[in-house]
């Protein structure tokens, strides 16, 4: 009877697959405006980083920055004594939340999805001189706001440990911007929608 109870204890432990805990991923890719910025704003390139702490073999934890460039096509400049200085500007969308991921094929392929909330923000910059001199830019303004996030993606691995993965990620972001003029778009709220496609390269330990 003893031998019993202690077997169908340790079922749950030997069902569960040795698995990396921490994954960091880089990537590139493009960003899509959507909503209110189809207009003002167009297709980007943009990078990405990306932690998640996967507690479970099914079940992770994500952080991460995306950045797209030049999406609200800004090509101001500021004049100083150094000569005209241009103004761009940049998209930063923070995602935190969780997937479910699905091993195949005994871990080499992960399919993964899952979702969570999201803040945004779409920020004017000045590009500086150098290093030892900065100026303010009074012309730059931002916009920034909340909302929320779904993604779907696919990595294999590229070694018989499963330590390095390439793959590819889908965002789609849904949400509300307010702030100054930026671009195209005016000083007002906006719903705003991204669809951001990454390649992706992953390092799990």
């Amino acid at each position: 009877m003893k031998g019993l109870v202690l077997l169908v204890l340790a079922l749950p432990l030997a069902a569960q697959s040795t698995h990396p805990r921490h994954n960091i991923s880089l990537g590139a890719g493009a960003g899509l405006p959507g909503g209110q910025l189809s207009g003002p704003f167009s297709n980007s390139a943009g990078l990405t980083v990306d932690y998640g702490y996967r507690w479970r073999s099914w079940l992770q934890a994500d952080v991460g920055l995306d950045t797209l460039f030049g999406a609200g096509r800004v090509r101001d400049f500021l004049p100083t004594e150094f000569g005209y200085l241009r103004i761009r500007d940049f998209q930063f969308l923070i995602p935190f939340g969780g997937r479910l991921v699905l091993p195949v094929a005994d871990g080499r392929w992960l399919l993964s999805a899952g979702g969570g909330g999201a803040y945004m923000r779409y920020s004017e910059r000045l590009r500086q001189p150098s290093s030892y001199y900065r100026f303010e830019c009074p012309d730059c303004n931002a916009r920034s706001g909340w909302g929320t996030y779904a993604l779907a993606g696919a990595s294999r691995a590229l070694d018989r440990y499963q330590m390095f993965r390439l793959g590819v990620t889908a965002k789609l972001y849904r949400g509300h911007t307010d702030g100054g003029a930026l671009g195209g778009v005016p000083a007002v709220e906006t719903t705003d929608r991204w669809i951001n496609l990454f390649a992706d390269f992953t390092i799990s330990f």
